[in-house]
């Protein structure tokens, strides 16, 4: 009989990194592959599965208005358990950090069922930062039993913690298996391109843009502020033109329009699909982020990005020679900024590494470690 793998994912980053991993075990003949999203994210999680055809067997739809972290954990450890003892798989697969992931493994581990971990290892060692991804993949790894480290750090962390090495794999994160896909649809597509290039229709070519993305819940309140000050500086200062999606939470959305929504040269977006995105990440001269994944995109990318965060669980990046941490501090955003901008394109120093997160076989390469266990 196959292996029976139920994967569990519930917001749009999840499910943009997930992507490539269903694709490959729907391909092997010795995995029954399962799919259960818990809609954490409803709207955001809808357009990633249209646009990579996934057709989850269970959609628990938990997205609840101004719901909280404990709302969604006791919503997703109920809805889930239910859903693995439906389906009794021989393995339950979670990927990265949400909320979603600690409460899929917590009622897999119930229901003494394994799981495996995909991105697994990555640490910051601040348990409030960031919050609560920190402790999310922390607890994950704990009651995980086979671990898909995206890099060869990542690994070494788990090792030191005391996991089996027999059981932890370096992949390679599967985000540059979707990034390099998707570059390549918008690239043959022409029907998505001009799709992308007309929703995009209000950007001004002759200028240099800068992508931002800001959400991070540790960074609510004078941190948001002090980021939405370095926007503001950068539009009416600098000449450049700010593309940012604006995350759909009230606590950063209303901060954002209050503070940017009049500045000329920002245009504040709704969230974006992933061609869309990817797009824009490929168009940019520069990134302004809090976002974990985009640490690992924009190298892929070969696209400069400033992270605006004291700590990264993501210090490959730093080493790629494209991603730099400036915090929250207006002032040191604005200044690393400025001095992007003021270089020519490329890796600070003159050398960067794209492939520090991978080379487009990190899916593959998880699904031909589960088909063994078959």
């Amino acid at each position: 009989m196959p292996l029976k793998v139920l994967s569990v994912f519930g917001t749009r980053p999840e499910a943009i990194k997930m992507a490539p991993v269903l694709q490959a075990l729907e391909a092997a003949p010795e995995i029954d592959s399962r799919v259960c999203v818990t809609a954490q994210h409803r709207g955001m999680l809808d357009q990633v599965l249209t646009f990579f055809g996934i057709e989850p067997h269970h959609d628990l739809d938990l997205m609840e208005h101004a719901q909280g972290l404990a709302d969604v954990t006791g919503r997703v450890l109920s809805g889930v358990f239910e859903i693995v003892r439906e389906e009794a798989p021989d393995l339950v697969l979670v990927h990265g950090d949400t909320n979603t992931t600690m409460s899929a493994a917590l009622a897999a581990y119930y229901a003494k069922v394994e799981v495996g971990h995909v991105e697994a290892g990555l640490r910051t060692g601040n348990r409030w930062a960031p919050w609560p991804e920190e402790m999310n993949r922390r607890i994950a790894d704990v009651l995980s039993t086979l671990f898909f480290a995206p890099t060869e750090r990542a690994r070494e962390a788990l090792l030191r913690e005391g996991t089996d090495p027999r059981f932890v794999h370096v992949t390679g994160n599967t985000v540059v298996d979707a990034l390099l896909w998707t570059r390549e649809r918008l690239a043959l597509d022409q029907g998505i391109r001009e799709g992308v290039e007309e929703h995009l229709a209000f950007l001004d070519s002759t200028r240099d843009l800068v992508l931002v993305t800001g959400h991070r819940r540790e960074s609510f309140g004078e941190g948001f502020r002090q980021m939405c000050a370095a926007i503001r500086c950068l539009a009416l200062d600098h000449a450049v033109e700010v593309v940012y999606p604006v995350h759909r939470n009230p606590s950063v959305r209303d901060v954002v329009h209050q503070l940017l929504g009049e500045v000329p040269g920002v245009h504040l977006i709704e969230p974006l699909d992933y061609p869309t995105f990817v797009y824009l990440m490929d168009r940019s001269r520069l990134i302004l982020t809090d976002s974990g994944g985009i640490q690992e995109e924009a190298p892929a990318l070969e696209r400069r990005v400033l992270v605006m965060r004291d700590v990264t669980e993501r210090p490959e990046a730093l080493d790629s020679g494209f991603v730099r941490l400036v915090g929250t501090s207006t002032g040191a955003i604005v200044d690393a900024a400025v001095e992007s901008l003021s270089d020519p394109p490329g890796p600070w120093g003159g050398r960067g590494d794209s492939t520090l997160f991978g080379t487009g076989d990190a899916g593959a390469k998880i699904a031909s470690i589960i088909a063994a266990r078959a």
